[in-house]
């Protein structure tokens, strides 16, 4: 299998860091990747880890809007949490975020970023009526909401994309593969198969 014949999603709460991370490196190494948020408005960080920003955004808010928004209300501030630069590299990727639920794309594994984001992702596709019946793994690969952590984490994703590739037969690998990365990592991963 190709990279690109993998079709990969990747899904954090609101398309910012953790899962645009994962886009981007998947992107980069051929993948058909997209990348999602799972809440209704995107919430962006405020001053503070316990203040978010006051103004919510849709998903088909450009990221640059909310780049320009943000100088024009605080430019210290989001420079300073590095918020702006963020916006400015997930412009290069894509023009804005996408939530999960209003895709109707297919995909042959979903990664999410933490357990919440997983059960809504599960709990969407379970609500979804079965046409095709083809099967969809979703993964959780527990990520810390940090630069650093979304960059080592989108690295294992990755990792476990192309061993994904590279079995023989993916479904029956897949249990073995997830173990090993667990090992590997130290964290419980959760997984899961819906049907479209």
């Amino acid at each position: 299998m190709s990279p690109s014949a993998l079709g990969v999603a990747v899904v954090c709460m609101i398309n910012m860091n953790r899962s645009m991370e994962a886009h981007s490196i998947l992107q980069k190494r051929g993948f058909s990747v997209r990348s999602f948020g799972a809440i209704s408005l995107v919430r962006l960080p405020g001053p503070t880890r316990c203040r978010p920003h006051p103004m919510r955004y849709d998903f088909s808010t450009r990221y640059m809007h909310m780049y320009d928004d943000l100088s024009r209300k605080d430019p210290e501030c989001y420079r300073g949490n590095g918020i702006l630069r963020i916006l400015e590299r997930k412009e290069r990727i894509k023009p804005h975020p996408e939530r999960f639920q209003e895709c109707s794309d297919s995909f042959e594994v979903i990664f999410t970023c933490e357990e919440r984001v997983y059960d809504r992702v599960v709990q969407e596709l379970c609500a979804r009526e079965q046409v095709t019946f083809r099967a969809v793994h979703v993964v959780d690969v527990d990520i810390e909401d940090t630069l650093e952590e979304a960059t080592f984490r989108a690295f294992l994703i990755c990792e476990l994309c192309q061993s994904f590739q590279q079995a023989d037969d993916m479904e029956d690998s897949l249990d073995q593969l997830l173990h090993a990365a667990e090992e590997k990592t130290g964290k419980s991963i959760l997984h899961t198969v819906c049907f479209y």
